[in-house]
């Protein structure tokens, strides 16, 4: 076993892998960005290094800083989590050329199934097929118009190199191509850091299976049964189910089956999942995700099987310690994504700034993850993942009613979150009675009267308290008890002079005064008008990225750009005024 690893990641899933290090008896060791400093998994982590930056680019997206923090530490295993380098074959590779081991697949396994399109190519190879697509890296959206008028409309823009729902655009016309298509790169750029997209039909019902799996490095692979994440939003996952309900056990073992055969059809090794859309009996192969999924816990809760001891126990050569035949399911789980995001309309709008309390629910049959604690604070730079909620039940009833128990304990207070939603989704009767799809939350579930109390609408004024503030010494943290003042008053990078409108809500858009204001904390990625320019309602104005989502800032009064304030790469504060229309 390993005497000390590197986790190559932030927020709930290094903590997570903290966890288990210590667990095992193994050390562990954090790396953080400048806003970072004070973060949970910084705070029980054995030892953390200062990566510098505040972007997840100049952070956790630098390479060089994170070998330089590997060299440092003298850690013999690095622990990727998910995004950001988890599913990088050149970082892989990286590591393993200095001898020190990568926890998660060979990067030859990497290099065919994170690239979406080779991942197609090679589980037709093993008889296993998906949904028809192109296999081709798009130049240009001319290719996503010829696709959808080959094969139909709506299509899908995909990140070649990503995952997550990161960096998938749906595209319902020829109008709608090359819009959609430079979405999907600056997102895919943004969060994976590379920008190559494919294109593929999109299904019109689907139901979101997968399938996870184990493979050692003795040639023994097993599935661990299935999970559905069909409740989505923007492609991304609210609610995660484990088993998948309602499919019959034949097929259930055909999915299976298929995902090892995949898994083995690339040498693969270490945790992984493999993604299934189920529609009307069938089932199409969508992708492999070669790293730990956000939904693991699901997982763990019906099998016993803890994921991230077996990875650990896997990478350093172990075999498996059971076969197929001892995985057994059960109960039923449910987990919960709790995501910093005003789900008031249905918006889902990132809600960043500090958490002035939190306080998990309890009880049996409950988990918490998070990577946050009260006192920490969200940033626009990364993702808005709180934390999770994992309740188990003896069938999906008891989960279910579990889940909406617990989410009524469980108190955040300062930002918004998804806990409304989640309570809609978990009480409505279409997902009680298994009815829901991929596309249910946003084209069913009516969220026009969901309300979120947590967020703050007052400036931060709190007084001088004693505290744990950091020092680093030659990039190594350390942490020293001092008198400081408490300082939690989320300012845009950079600072901001611009005008601010009082009152600021949550609207993706302008009062009717004609003010266009920006209803969080984010980055200008792209400006649609410039002065003097006719406008009407719903007209796009900007294009904000926050917590590497793109928002679309609307205008809610047809008539002339007066006024413009910001250009593309600016940053931008909750209700600042972007632009004027008269």
């Amino acid at each position: 076993m390993f005497a000390k690893v590197l986790i190559a990641n932030r927020g709930e899933i290094a903590v997570r892998v903290i966890r288990a290090c210590r667990e095992l008896g193994i050390g562990s060791v954090a790396v953080y960005s400048e806003l970072d400093r004070d973060a949970l998994h910084v705070r029980l982590a054995d030892e953390a290094y200062a990566l510098g930056g505040q972007t997840a680019a100049e952070s956790y997206l630098n390479t060089d800083a994170i070998l330089g923090a590997l060299e440092k530490s003298g850690a013999d295993a690095v622990h990727p989590g998910y995004g950001f380098f988890s599913e990088n074959a050149d970082f892989a590779r990286a590591i393993t050329e200095r001898g020190v081991t990568f926890i998660g697949p060979p990067p030859a396994a990497i290099e065919v199934m994170g690239d979406k399109i080779s991942a197609r190519e090679a589980a037709e190879k093993v008889d296993v097929h998906g949904v028809p697509g192109s296999t081709a890296i798009l130049t240009n959206s001319a290719e996503v118009v010829a696709f959808g008028e080959a094969n139909g409309w709506p299509v899908a823009i995909k990140a070649a190199f990503g995952g997550g729902g990161r960096g998938m655009k749906v595209v319902a016309s020829a109008d709608e191509a090359a819009d959609q298509l430079a979405s999907a790169q600056r997102e895919a750029l943004a969060y994976f850091g590379r920008d190559e997209c494919y294109v593929e039909r999109y299904l019109t019902k689907p139901r979101h299976i997968e399938v996870q799996i184990l493979a050692d490095t003795h040639g023994n692979a097993v599935y661990l049964g299935t999970r559905d994440c069909s409740a989505q939003r923007r492609h991304q996952k609210l609610i995660e189910e484990a088993p998948a309900a309602g499919i019959p056990a034949d097929t259930i073992r055909q999915m299976g089956e298929a995902a090892v055969a995949v898994a083995k059809g690339c040498d693969y090794t270490n945790a992984g999942t493999v993604e299934f859309l189920y529609e009307d009996g069938g089932f199409y192969y969508l992708e492999m995700n070669t790293r730990l999924q956000v939904e693991h816990p699901a997982t763990e809760l019906v099998t016993g099987v803890d994921l991230v001891e077996q990875q650990l126990r896997i990478a350093s050569g172990e075999p498996l310690a059971f076969t197929q035949n001892d995985i057994e399911i059960r109960g039923h789980s449910i987990e919960v994504r709790i995501n910093a995001e005003d789900p008031a309309g249905g918006a889902f709008l990132p809600s960043p700034g500090p958490i002035t309390a939190l306080t998990p629910p309890d009880g049996f049959g409950t988990r918490w993850d998070a990577g946050y604690e009260a006192g920490d604070e969200i940033s626009q730079f990364y993702d808005n993942l709180i934390g999770k909620l994992i309740v188990w039940g003896r069938d999906r009833d008891v989960a279910i009613n579990r889940a909406l128990r617990a989410l009524g304990e469980l108190t955040i207070e300062g930002i918004a979150t998804t806990i409304p939603a989640d309570i809609a989704i978990l009480e409505h009767d279409d997902f009680r009675a298994n009815e829901h799809s991929t596309k249910w939350v946003e084209e069913v579930l009516d969220l026009s009267g969901v309300s979120t109390t947590g967020a703050s609408t007052v400036e931060d004024d709190e007084p001088k308290i004693k505290r744990e503030v950091d020092v680093e010494v030659n990039g190594k943290r350390f942490s020293v008890a001092m008198w400081v003042p408490e300082s939690t008053a989320a300012v845009p990078a950079g600072g901001s002079t611009r005008r601010r409108r009082g009152g600021t809500s949550g609207a993706t858009g302008a009062s009717g005064s004609g003010e266009v204001t920006v209803p969080m904390q984010g980055t200008i990625v792209k400006v649609n008008v410039s002065v003097g320019d006719t406008v009407a309602i719903g007209d796009v104005i900007i294009v904000l990225e926050a917590m590497k989502m793109e928002n679309n800032v609307t205008a809610e009064k047809a008539g002339t750009v007066i006024e413009l304030g910001v250009a593309e790469g600016d940053s931008v504060g909750g209700g600042d005024v972007v632009a004027v229309i008269g």
